[in-house]
């Protein structure tokens, strides 16, 4: 499959895909192979099974109109809050159940196995994924009010 000539567009608020004279997919998925440690790289379209139908090491080979849907799909996928300040996180029964403040208002989530569902990008900075997907990162806990950090450190 040559990536260049893949069209990926929407149709009828869904993302479709078709490689000219092969195939075509009435359901796909863009997400990126490694987020966080290879950001705009390795770009994996997945049918609607999640199965893994192409993986393009660079996306800028897309045609333009494709490349761009692609990425509207993805802004809405990667959304993320970045917190502000954490009001409260308690932990039960390996779930932990915060209340913070971000910037983009107010957020109660849950995260189960805060291992798990949490990755250091720096000594400082944190990311964190709630169990429905959604992202809430913490650019410097330095920077947090000291409330924020005494709950984190609690916690982490």
């Amino acid at each position: 499959m040559k990536h260049e000539e893949i069209d990926i567009f929407y149709y009828r608020s869904r993302l479709r895909l078709t490689v000219p004279n092969e195939c075509s997919y009435l359901a796909v998925k863009p997400v990126w192979s490694a987020p966080l440690s290879r950001p705009n790289q390795y770009l994996a379209l997945l049918d609607g099974k999640d199965e893994e139908i192409t993986l393009i090491a660079d996306p800028k080979v897309l045609k333009p109109r494709s490349l761009e849907a692609a990425q509207q799909e993805l802004r809405q996928r990667y959304l993320t809050a970045t917190i502000t300040a954490v009001e409260s996180a308690r932990q039960e029964f390996g779930a932990t159940y915060w209340q913070a403040q971000t910037d983009r208002g107010e957020r109660e989530f849950i995260t189960q196995n805060l291992q798990e569902s949490s990755f250091w990008i720096s000594n400082d900075h944190l990311l964190i994924t709630d169990v429905d997907g959604s992202r809430f990162e913490i650019q410097s806990i330095a920077a947090l009010d000291a409330r924020s950090r005494h709950l984190l450190n609690d916690i982490l």
